[in-house]
């Protein structure tokens, strides 16, 4: 029961941060990623502060140990701040269709650190998904070159899930000994007092975010790190990344489908089967 339970939540994380892809291109037209994600960021702990008052999950917080507040603030950093930093730099540079097939590949990069400081053991089928996903990238990046786009963008997108890879490994650490609404929130809280450090540079660009940004901001905060992050760390802490990694890698499916059908990015076989080959080697990856 517990595994289709984690499995469902993996499934409402995918869908929560694919839609969530799409709203912040929307909704950073005329914004940089900086100023996007201190608004979301704002919103979501805004959220959280409200949760913690009725659930009471305050009183497990504050009696946390040093080091896993610490750990903690380094996942939320580099999951959120960092990592998100990378992300939303790729959307406004290449678009949702042509960067989440390189964000995807998070999953490879979060066993290469289990297997250099966890010890984990990798065999032909772990090989084979990184394999898939390395390929996925390289033909990814040649549609971008024959599209002419900035290789910037792509620096950016491979820089992402190298970020978001650390926070998942320090997560999973973090998810059997603190619940998962309480792990969610102080990731996030943290992350929001990070990129405060940022509010003089861009407080000219914040005062002139409109109504609709705001909207827009807000819903893809709500499904990507409210819903969709609950989610996720409920099901890493209910099944382990192992079965929620997987799940979730449908996502670039879900946010690629979206930009090309709302967007109207254009789609591109090489983008196409990159896709496909980076999901499949993430699946790979994650169940091996």
């Amino acid at each position: 029961m517990n595994i289709l339970f984690g499995a469902l939540l993996a499934l409402v994380a995918a869908f929560g941060w694919g839609t969530s892809s799409v709203l912040i291109k929307v909704g950073m037209k005329k914004k940089s990623a900086i100023t996007v994600n201190i608004i979301r960021l704002y919103i979501t702990v805004l959220s959280y502060l409200v949760l913690f008052i009725f659930t009471g999950s305050y009183r497990e917080i504050v009696n946390l140990s040093w080091k896993l507040i610490l750990v903690a603030f380094i996942s939320g950093q580099f999951g959120f701040v960092v990592g998100d930093y990378f992300y939303f730099s790729a959307l406004r540079i290449m678009g949702v269709s042509r960067t989440v097939p390189i964000t995807s590949s998070y999953p490879l990069w979060t066993i290469l650190w289990t297997w250099l400081f966890l010890g984990r053991q990798i065999n032909i089928q772990i090989v084979l998904g990184a394999f898939l996903v390395f390929l996925a990238i390289i033909i990814v990046r040649k549609g971008e070159i024959e599209e002419h786009l900035n290789p910037k963008g792509f620096i950016f997108a491979l820089l992402a899930p190298i970020s978001w890879s650390i926070a998942i490994v320090l997560l999973d650490f973090l998810s059997s000994q603190v619940s998962p609404i309480s792990l969610a929130g102080i990731r996030l809280a943290f992350a929001a007092m990070g990129i405060t450090l940022f509010l003089p540079k861009y407080s000219t660009e914040l005062k002139e975010v409109t109504k609709n940004e705001i909207v827009l901001l807000s819903a893809a905060a709500l499904l990507g790190l409210i819903i969709g992050q609950y989610a996720f760390v409920k099901s890493v802490s209910l099944v382990g990344s192992q079965i929620s990694a997987p799940v979730s890698a449908i996502n670039p499916i879900i946010s690629s489908a979206l930009a090309m059908a709302l967007l109207k990015e254009p789609p591109n076989r090489k983008i196409i089967l990159g896709l496909i080959l980076a999901v499949t080697g993430v699946i790979l990856i994650t169940t091996a």
